[in-house]
Protein backbone atom coordinates (compact mmCIF):
# COMPACT_ATOMS: atom_id res chain seq x y z
CA UNK A 1 0.00 0.00 0.00
CA UNK A 2 1.07 3.51 -0.83
CA UNK A 3 2.21 5.68 2.03
CA UNK A 4 1.07 8.42 0.20
CA UNK A 5 -0.39 10.38 -3.05
CA UNK A 6 1.78 13.54 -3.40
CA UNK A 7 -0.74 15.04 -5.67
CA UNK A 8 -3.35 14.62 -3.13
CA UNK A 9 -0.60 15.55 -0.60
CA UNK A 10 -0.28 19.14 -2.84
CA UNK A 11 -3.90 19.65 -2.73
CA UNK A 12 -4.71 18.64 0.79
CA UNK A 13 -1.56 21.88 1.72
CA UNK A 14 -3.80 24.38 -0.34
CA UNK A 15 -7.09 22.83 1.11
CA UNK A 16 -5.43 23.51 4.62
CA UNK A 17 -4.19 27.30 3.60
CA UNK A 18 -7.90 27.35 2.54
CA UNK A 19 -9.18 26.59 6.37
CA UNK A 20 -6.41 28.28 7.98
CA UNK A 21 -6.38 32.01 5.82
CA UNK A 22 -9.43 32.50 4.16
CA UNK A 23 -11.83 30.67 6.70
CA UNK A 24 -9.68 31.44 10.07
CA UNK A 25 -10.03 27.76 11.13
CA UNK A 26 -7.76 26.88 14.23
CA UNK A 27 -4.72 24.63 13.88
CA UNK A 28 -7.07 21.89 16.07
CA UNK A 29 -9.80 22.27 13.59
CA UNK A 30 -7.63 21.47 10.82
CA UNK A 31 -5.96 18.56 12.41
CA UNK A 32 -9.41 16.99 12.41
CA UNK A 33 -10.09 17.66 8.87
CA UNK A 34 -6.52 16.40 8.42
CA UNK A 35 -7.51 12.83 10.16
CA UNK A 36 -10.94 12.79 8.01
CA UNK A 37 -9.06 12.95 5.01
CA UNK A 38 -6.51 10.33 5.99
CA UNK A 39 -8.74 7.93 6.69
CA UNK A 40 -10.72 8.25 3.48
CA UNK A 41 -7.07 7.98 1.84
CA UNK A 42 -6.74 4.46 3.74
CA UNK A 43 -10.24 3.32 2.41
CA UNK A 44 -9.47 4.15 -1.36
CA UNK A 45 -5.75 3.08 -1.09
CA UNK A 46 -4.47 6.17 -1.71
CA UNK A 47 -6.29 6.96 -5.12
CA UNK A 48 -5.74 10.17 -6.74
CA UNK A 49 -8.42 12.33 -5.35
CA UNK A 50 -9.65 12.96 -9.69
CA UNK A 51 -10.56 9.56 -9.72
CA UNK A 52 -13.31 10.32 -6.83
CA UNK A 53 -16.28 8.87 -7.47
CA UNK A 54 -19.78 8.71 -5.61
CA UNK A 55 -19.27 4.75 -4.99
CA UNK A 56 -16.13 5.61 -2.80
CA UNK A 57 -18.30 7.55 -0.59
CA UNK A 58 -21.07 5.32 0.29
CA UNK A 59 -18.40 2.34 0.64
CA UNK A 60 -16.60 4.63 3.15
CA UNK A 61 -19.68 5.53 4.89
CA UNK A 62 -20.55 1.40 5.56
CA UNK A 63 -16.96 0.90 6.49
CA UNK A 64 -16.97 3.92 9.04
CA UNK A 65 -20.57 2.91 10.50
CA UNK A 66 -18.78 -0.49 11.25
CA UNK A 67 -15.11 1.64 12.74
CA UNK A 68 -14.64 0.69 16.41
CA UNK A 69 -13.23 3.45 18.28
CA UNK A 70 -9.36 2.67 19.50
CA UNK A 71 -9.41 3.52 22.74
CA UNK A 72 -12.91 1.70 24.03
CA UNK A 73 -13.50 -1.30 21.65
CA UNK A 74 -16.82 0.45 20.23
CA UNK A 75 -18.12 1.42 17.36
CA UNK A 76 -17.59 5.10 16.52
CA UNK A 77 -20.60 7.26 18.11
CA UNK A 78 -22.87 9.05 15.59
CA UNK A 79 -21.80 12.35 16.25
CA UNK A 80 -18.15 10.98 15.13
CA UNK A 81 -19.27 10.13 12.20
CA UNK A 82 -21.36 12.89 11.35
CA UNK A 83 -18.17 15.03 12.26
CA UNK A 84 -15.96 13.19 9.82
CA UNK A 85 -18.95 12.90 7.15
CA UNK A 86 -19.12 16.64 7.12
CA UNK A 87 -15.68 17.13 6.99
CA UNK A 88 -15.25 15.41 4.07
CA UNK A 89 -18.28 16.84 2.04
CA UNK A 90 -16.76 20.33 2.74
CA UNK A 91 -13.65 19.48 1.21
CA UNK A 92 -14.76 17.82 -1.92
CA UNK A 93 -17.33 20.64 -2.66
CA UNK A 94 -14.29 22.75 -2.48
CA UNK A 95 -12.34 20.55 -4.45
CA UNK A 96 -15.06 20.72 -7.00
CA UNK A 97 -14.38 24.19 -8.00
CA UNK A 98 -10.65 24.37 -8.23
CA UNK A 99 -8.84 24.15 -11.54
CA UNK A 100 -8.13 20.86 -12.25
CA UNK A 101 -10.72 19.00 -10.77
CA UNK A 102 -13.60 20.96 -12.04
CA UNK A 103 -13.14 18.79 -15.16
CA UNK A 104 -13.35 15.71 -13.17
CA UNK A 105 -15.70 15.81 -10.33
CA UNK A 106 -19.22 17.32 -9.86
CA UNK A 107 -20.36 19.54 -7.41
CA UNK A 108 -23.02 17.34 -5.88
CA UNK A 109 -20.99 14.16 -5.83
CA UNK A 110 -20.12 15.48 -2.45
CA UNK A 111 -23.66 14.91 -0.62
CA UNK A 112 -23.40 11.34 -0.89
CA UNK A 113 -21.04 11.76 2.38
CA UNK A 114 -23.96 12.89 4.37
CA UNK A 115 -25.51 10.44 6.70
CA UNK A 116 -28.72 9.22 6.77
CA UNK A 117 -31.25 11.00 8.48
CA UNK A 118 -31.49 8.67 10.98
CA UNK A 119 -28.19 9.08 11.62
CA UNK A 120 -27.59 12.44 11.61
CA UNK A 121 -31.02 13.00 14.04
CA UNK A 122 -29.17 10.94 16.49
CA UNK A 123 -25.61 12.30 15.92
CA UNK A 124 -27.75 16.08 16.97
CA UNK A 125 -29.50 14.62 19.58
CA UNK A 126 -28.50 16.81 22.67
CA UNK A 127 -27.04 14.09 25.80
CA UNK A 128 -27.44 15.42 29.10
CA UNK A 129 -24.46 17.47 30.53
CA UNK A 130 -22.26 16.00 33.49
CA UNK A 131 -21.98 19.56 35.77
CA UNK A 132 -20.91 19.68 39.11
CA UNK A 133 -23.28 21.37 41.80
CA UNK A 134 -21.91 24.30 43.83
CA UNK A 135 -21.55 22.38 46.80
CA UNK A 136 -19.57 19.38 44.83
CA UNK A 137 -16.67 22.19 43.80
CA UNK A 138 -16.77 24.02 47.75
CA UNK A 139 -16.06 20.62 48.61
CA UNK A 140 -13.04 20.33 45.95
CA UNK A 141 -11.59 23.75 47.13
CA UNK A 142 -12.08 22.63 50.96
CA UNK A 143 -10.05 19.24 50.74
CA UNK A 144 -7.58 20.34 47.72
CA UNK A 145 -4.08 20.16 49.70
CA UNK A 146 -1.81 23.84 49.59
CA UNK A 147 1.19 22.54 51.70
CA UNK A 148 3.56 23.70 48.26
CA UNK A 149 3.43 26.02 46.34
CA UNK A 150 2.57 23.79 43.14
CA UNK A 151 -0.81 22.82 45.75
CA UNK A 152 -1.65 26.19 45.81
CA UNK A 153 -1.81 27.06 42.54
CA UNK A 154 -4.00 23.85 41.63
CA UNK A 155 -6.15 25.23 44.35
CA UNK A 156 -6.36 28.57 42.95
CA UNK A 157 -6.97 27.42 39.60
CA UNK A 158 -9.91 25.77 40.47
CA UNK A 159 -11.27 28.52 42.26
CA UNK A 160 -10.53 30.76 39.87
CA UNK A 161 -12.19 28.57 36.92
CA UNK A 162 -15.37 28.57 39.91
CA UNK A 163 -14.90 32.41 40.14
CA UNK A 164 -14.88 33.37 36.40
CA UNK A 165 -16.30 30.20 34.37
CA UNK A 166 -13.09 30.84 31.88
CA UNK A 167 -12.56 28.65 29.48
CA UNK A 168 -9.23 26.09 29.68
CA UNK A 169 -7.45 28.03 27.25
CA UNK A 170 -8.04 31.32 28.76
CA UNK A 171 -7.09 30.03 31.84
CA UNK A 172 -3.66 28.46 30.45
CA UNK A 173 -3.44 32.40 28.78
CA UNK A 174 -3.84 34.65 31.90
CA UNK A 175 -1.13 36.89 33.03
CA UNK A 176 -0.75 38.89 36.23
CA UNK A 177 -1.81 42.34 34.66
CA UNK A 178 -4.87 41.02 33.46
CA UNK A 179 -6.75 40.12 36.83
CA UNK A 180 -7.89 42.82 39.53
CA UNK A 181 -8.36 41.28 43.10
CA UNK A 182 -9.43 44.57 44.83
CA UNK A 183 -11.91 45.45 41.77
CA UNK A 184 -13.01 41.67 41.89
CA UNK A 185 -13.15 41.03 37.87
CA UNK A 186 -10.06 39.98 35.22
CA UNK A 187 -9.80 41.36 31.49
CA UNK A 188 -10.10 38.47 28.81
CA UNK A 189 -7.55 40.68 26.58
CA UNK A 190 -8.01 38.57 23.53
CA UNK A 191 -4.58 39.94 22.58
CA UNK A 192 -3.12 37.89 25.26
CA UNK A 193 -5.55 35.29 26.56
CA UNK A 194 -6.76 32.81 24.15
CA UNK A 195 -10.51 33.47 24.01
CA UNK A 196 -13.17 32.31 22.30
CA UNK A 197 -13.41 33.83 18.82
CA UNK A 198 -10.54 36.57 20.06
CA UNK A 199 -13.24 37.89 21.74
CA UNK A 200 -12.41 40.64 24.22
CA UNK A 201 -14.31 41.05 27.50
CA UNK A 202 -14.36 41.75 31.33
CA UNK A 203 -15.09 38.99 33.63
CA UNK A 204 -16.25 40.03 37.14
CA UNK A 205 -15.79 36.98 39.90
CA UNK A 206 -19.30 35.35 40.62
CA UNK A 207 -20.18 35.08 44.49
CA UNK A 208 -21.10 31.40 43.77
CA UNK A 209 -18.26 29.32 45.85
CA UNK A 210 -17.45 30.52 49.66
CA UNK A 211 -13.87 31.52 50.17
CA UNK A 212 -12.81 30.94 46.25
CA UNK A 213 -11.66 34.85 45.90
CA UNK A 214 -9.61 34.76 49.29
CA UNK A 215 -8.23 31.62 48.04
CA UNK A 216 -7.01 33.41 44.26
CA UNK A 217 -6.31 37.29 46.30
CA UNK A 218 -4.05 35.17 48.33
CA UNK A 219 -2.35 33.15 45.34
CA UNK A 220 -1.88 36.83 43.14
CA UNK A 221 0.00 38.37 46.48
CA UNK A 222 2.32 35.22 46.73
CA UNK A 223 3.09 35.86 43.30
CA UNK A 224 3.72 39.68 43.11
CA UNK A 225 5.01 39.55 47.08
CA UNK A 226 6.81 36.30 46.94
CA UNK A 227 8.25 35.73 43.78
CA UNK A 228 7.96 39.52 42.93
CA UNK A 229 6.24 38.65 39.69
CA UNK A 230 4.91 41.11 36.92
CA UNK A 231 1.92 42.00 35.23
CA UNK A 232 3.61 40.35 32.10
CA UNK A 233 4.38 36.72 34.54
CA UNK A 234 1.70 33.81 34.10
CA UNK A 235 -1.13 33.82 36.18
CA UNK A 236 -0.89 29.86 36.64
CA UNK A 237 2.80 29.33 35.51
CA UNK A 238 4.11 25.68 34.50
CA UNK A 239 5.88 23.30 36.23
CA UNK A 240 9.50 23.53 36.81
CA UNK A 241 10.81 20.20 35.57
CA UNK A 242 14.84 19.19 36.73
CA UNK A 243 16.78 15.75 37.49
CA UNK A 244 16.06 13.97 40.81
CA UNK A 245 18.87 11.98 42.84
CA UNK A 246 17.59 9.16 40.44
CA UNK A 247 18.09 10.97 37.21
CA UNK A 248 14.43 10.79 36.69
CA UNK A 249 12.63 13.99 36.07
CA UNK A 250 10.73 15.62 38.94
CA UNK A 251 8.93 18.80 39.30
CA UNK A 252 10.92 21.77 41.03
CA UNK A 253 8.40 24.35 41.57
CA UNK A 254 7.08 26.72 39.36
CA UNK A 255 8.30 27.91 36.01
CA UNK A 256 8.13 31.35 34.94
CA UNK A 257 5.80 30.65 31.88
CA UNK A 258 2.59 29.44 30.92
CA UNK A 259 1.54 26.34 29.74
CA UNK A 260 2.00 24.68 26.52
CA UNK A 261 -0.88 23.16 26.26
CA UNK A 262 -4.02 22.82 28.36
CA UNK A 263 -4.02 19.04 29.00
CA UNK A 264 -2.14 20.00 32.74
CA UNK A 265 -5.07 22.11 33.54
CA UNK A 266 -7.59 19.16 33.14
CA UNK A 267 -5.09 17.01 35.16
CA UNK A 268 -5.59 19.29 38.31
CA UNK A 269 -9.19 18.95 38.00
CA UNK A 270 -8.91 15.53 37.98
CA UNK A 271 -6.78 15.60 41.15
CA UNK A 272 -8.64 17.61 43.12
CA UNK A 273 -12.10 15.70 41.80
CA UNK A 274 -10.49 12.19 43.14
CA UNK A 275 -9.48 13.59 46.26
CA UNK A 276 -12.45 15.16 47.30
CA UNK A 277 -14.14 11.53 46.58
CA UNK A 278 -16.06 12.87 43.80
CA UNK A 279 -16.38 11.84 40.03
CA UNK A 280 -14.38 14.19 37.73
CA UNK A 281 -16.00 17.37 35.68
CA UNK A 282 -14.13 18.90 32.71
CA UNK A 283 -13.20 22.75 33.66
CA UNK A 284 -15.31 23.79 30.90
CA UNK A 285 -18.48 22.27 33.43
CA UNK A 286 -18.04 25.29 35.69
CA UNK A 287 -19.68 27.27 32.98
CA UNK A 288 -22.30 24.94 33.26
CA UNK A 289 -22.53 24.96 36.97
CA UNK A 290 -22.59 28.77 37.07
CA UNK A 291 -25.54 29.17 34.41
CA UNK A 292 -27.56 26.40 36.43
CA UNK A 293 -27.14 28.43 39.69
CA UNK A 294 -27.92 32.00 37.61
CA UNK A 295 -31.19 29.80 36.46
CA UNK A 296 -31.77 29.11 40.46
CA UNK A 297 -31.84 33.10 41.01
CA UNK A 298 -34.43 36.05 41.44
CA UNK A 299 -32.38 37.87 38.65
CA UNK A 300 -34.09 40.96 37.12
CA UNK A 301 -33.80 40.63 33.15
CA UNK A 302 -30.54 43.24 33.67
CA UNK A 303 -28.89 41.11 36.00
CA UNK A 304 -29.42 38.09 33.41
CA UNK A 305 -27.87 39.87 30.69
CA UNK A 306 -24.71 40.69 33.28
CA UNK A 307 -24.45 37.43 34.08
CA UNK A 308 -24.30 36.10 30.45
CA UNK A 309 -21.78 38.83 29.28
CA UNK A 310 -19.53 37.72 32.43
CA UNK A 311 -19.13 34.44 30.23
CA UNK A 312 -18.12 36.16 27.05
CA UNK A 313 -21.75 36.05 25.04
CA UNK A 314 -23.40 38.40 23.43
CA UNK A 315 -27.00 37.37 23.39
CA UNK A 316 -28.53 36.40 27.02
CA UNK A 317 -30.27 33.59 24.12
CA UNK A 318 -26.90 31.83 23.83
CA UNK A 319 -26.38 31.85 27.52
CA UNK A 320 -29.58 29.60 27.73
CA UNK A 321 -29.39 27.40 25.01
CA UNK A 322 -25.76 26.46 25.28
CA UNK A 323 -25.82 26.33 29.16
CA UNK A 324 -29.31 26.76 30.27
CA UNK A 325 -30.74 23.24 29.61
CA UNK A 326 -32.45 22.71 33.00
CA UNK A 327 -31.09 19.36 33.97
CA UNK A 328 -33.53 16.33 34.11
CA UNK A 329 -33.91 15.72 37.91
CA UNK A 330 -34.55 19.59 38.01
CA UNK A 331 -37.00 19.26 34.91
CA UNK A 332 -39.02 16.93 37.47
CA UNK A 333 -38.77 19.29 40.30
CA UNK A 334 -40.12 22.46 38.43
CA UNK A 335 -42.57 20.68 36.85
CA UNK A 336 -44.00 19.40 40.46
CA UNK A 337 -43.53 22.87 41.63
CA UNK A 338 -45.70 24.35 38.87
CA UNK A 339 -48.44 21.94 39.93
CA UNK A 340 -48.47 22.93 43.65
CA UNK A 341 -48.54 26.05 42.77
CA UNK A 342 -51.59 26.02 40.51
CA UNK A 343 -53.30 23.41 43.29
CA UNK A 344 -52.36 26.12 45.99
CA UNK A 345 -54.23 28.78 43.82
CA UNK A 346 -51.62 30.61 42.71
CA UNK A 347 -51.72 29.68 39.27
CA UNK A 348 -51.28 32.98 36.73
CA UNK A 349 -53.77 33.40 33.43
CA UNK A 350 -52.03 34.47 30.62
CA UNK A 351 -52.80 38.61 31.67
CA UNK A 352 -51.55 38.25 35.20
CA UNK A 353 -48.17 36.78 33.70
CA UNK A 354 -48.21 39.40 31.04
CA UNK A 355 -48.49 42.32 33.67
CA UNK A 356 -46.28 40.75 35.78
CA UNK A 357 -43.48 40.74 33.12
CA UNK A 358 -44.37 44.17 32.10
CA UNK A 359 -43.76 45.49 36.15
CA UNK A 360 -40.53 43.77 36.47
CA UNK A 361 -38.89 45.11 33.20
CA UNK A 362 -40.30 48.56 34.00
CA UNK A 363 -38.74 48.60 37.76
CA UNK A 364 -35.46 47.71 35.46
CA UNK A 365 -35.58 50.59 33.27
CA UNK A 366 -35.74 53.03 35.93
Amino acid sequence: MPKHNAANERIKREYFGFLREAKGRDSATIDRVAMALARFEDSTVRKDFRKFHREQAIAFKRRLGEALNAATGDRLSKATVASILRDLKAFFEWLSREPGYRSKLHFSDADYFSPSAKDAAIARAPREKAVPTVEQVQRVLETMPAGTVLERRDRALVAFAALTGARVNALASFRLGHVDPDGGFVEQDARVVRTKFAKTFRTYFMPVCDGAAEIVAAWFEELRDGHLWGDADPLFPATAMGLGEDGGFEARGLAREAWKSTQPIRDIFQRGFAGAGLPYFNPHSLRDMLVHHAMRLDLTPAQMKAWSQNLGHEAVLTTFTSYGKVPVHRQGELIRESKAAKDGGRALDDAALIAALAERLDKTAR
